[in-house]
């Protein structure tokens, strides 16, 4: 699909200095539309939906908040750090709404494998299937969340 002209507003808002200092879409010579499509296709492949991969991230970012800054252990195997930082941040998406700024750490504790990500993503992944730009400090993929975070994948059976 072509990239519209309010692809092209968000876009800019995503750029380093505007939202965030880094800005969205990293080293990402994509269109918006591009990187939305490519990591709606992936999410597909794996049979899963931005709102699943959201609530996996939702459910131990909110477990992993109790530790009030220090890590703790949840669903058994994975250790969990929320760091919370003053501040809001709107998100790049035309809508109401402000975003703590937080740091969420999570390391599977059989695998070793680590994520960081932050409220953003998590609001960015289920309102609008973004998980940011190739190169972005924040970037998620979504395989790489199914396997670390042992999201179930139907196509992976």
């Amino acid at each position: 699909m072509k990239q519209s002209r309010q692809d092209d507003i968000i876009q800019d808002r995503m750029r380093p200095g505007v939202i965030t200092r880094d800005g969205l879409l990293g080293s990402d010579r994509r269109s918006l539309r591009d990187i939305l499509e490519a990591d709606e296709a992936e999410v597909r492949r794996l049979g899963l939906s931005h709102a699943v991969i959201a609530a996996r991230l939702r459910a131990l970012r909110d477990a992993g908040a109790q530790g009030l800054g220090e890590p703790v252990t949840v669903f058994d195997h994975f250790e969990v750090r929320v760091d919370s930082v003053r501040g809001l941040l709107p998100c790049p998406f035309p809508h109401e709404g402000l975003c703590r700024k937080e740091f969420v750490d999570v390391r599977n504790l059989r695998s070793g494998e680590r994520v960081t990500y932050t409220e953003m993503n998590i609001h960015m992944i289920e309102a609008h299937g973004f998980y940011e730009g190739t190169g972005s400090p924040f970037r998620q993929e979504p395989a790489a969340l199914a396997r670390v975070l042992e999201i179930p994948c139907p196509a992976a059976d």
